[in-house]
């Protein structure tokens, strides 16, 4: 067996540096990055630990944002009472990954940096229009989320870049947002189709702006414009959600195998639209 070597940084300069090194991958939680090396599925040769780095492990608020960082496990953001309530369709996704257990590792950076286009988190933090703070050895730069998973398995980051933190825009008055997802059982398992809606409402009780993401339709999320814009304006009334439904299932570029055919993922991903739209809209103060 080959050597492995562990690694953790107090900075995130440090953190650059080693995973500059070949064969270097970095761990927030570690429920994806263990589960792989003890499958074989990768071979490090060095495992860099992000949880030492000053800020990584916590949610603070910069001027009504949220910042989350890249070693915070799950468990902490459920039991954060200002992002749940700003955020109630990140955090309940982020609270779908796995177990309890599994709640007090994985964390929000891992899930979308495993690049699993059924990550639960991955569509909610798209449709909140979340920002990933890359470190790297160029410096840092801001990525949205939706920028950072490219095929199944791989992203967007360079050599020696690790998501250092995620930030959540500040909120509105009137706005909320809500994700759902169909899996086969009644817990711990991967979603056949998840739908993520984020929405604002005007003062005379439209909506004025929302955003639609949808997960394990396509080789990444998928942020669908065309289903935000088909219902702003509206009450969410019945023409507007027929709209939404039909956007939404003309962005699915799903595959079948034998959790769901394409043609299922593609009907659902429309009812799950519909349904997180209807949730968001109640959190959001509106009536219908």
């Amino acid at each position: 067996m080959s050597k492995l070597d562990y690694l953790a940084p107090a900075t995130a300069e440090e953190a650059v540096q080693a995973l500059g090194a070949a064969g270097a991958r970095p761990m927030g939680g570690g429920t994806d990055l263990l589960v792989q090396l003890r499958a074989g599925r990768v071979k490090p040769d060095v495992i860099v630990d992000l949880k030492r780095i000053a800020g990584a492990i916590g949610v603070r608020q910069e001027a009504g944002a949220f910042v989350v960082g890249a070693a915070t496990p799950g468990a902490i953001l459920g039991e954060h009472a200002a992002l749940s309530k700003a955020w109630p369709g990140v955090v309940e996704a982020a609270n779908l990954i796995g177990s309890t257990q599994v709640q007090g590792r994985a964390t929000l950076a891992g899930n979308l940096c495993n690049a699993s286009p059924a990550a639960d988190s991955v569509p909610a933090m798209i449709a909140a229009r979340a920002v990933c703070v890359v470190a790297g050895p160029a410096g840092r730069r801001e990525v949205p989320v939706e920028a950072i998973c490219t095929a199944p398995g791989r992203t967007s980051l360079a050599p020696g870049e690790f998501v250092l933190e995620i930030r959540l825009p500040a909120r509105p008055a009137r706005a909320s947002d809500a994700y759902l997802r169909l899996i086969p059982r009644t817990e711990m398992d991967i979603a056949v189709v998840g739908a993520a809606v984020s929405l604002a409402l005007a003062a005379d009780g439209t909506i004025a702006e929302a955003h639609v993401a949808l997960g394990a339709v396509a080789p990444t999320a998928l942020l669908v414009a065309e289903a935000g814009a088909a219902i702003v304006g509206s009450r969410l009334d019945a023409a507007a959600l027929d709209r939404l439904d039909a956007a939404a299932r003309a962005a699915c570029r799903p595959i079948s195998d034998k959790r769901g055919t394409a043609e299922y993922r593609t009907r659902i991903a429309g009812v799950l639209a519909r349904r997180a739209a209807g949730i968001a809209f109640q959190r959001a103060g509106g009536a219908q």
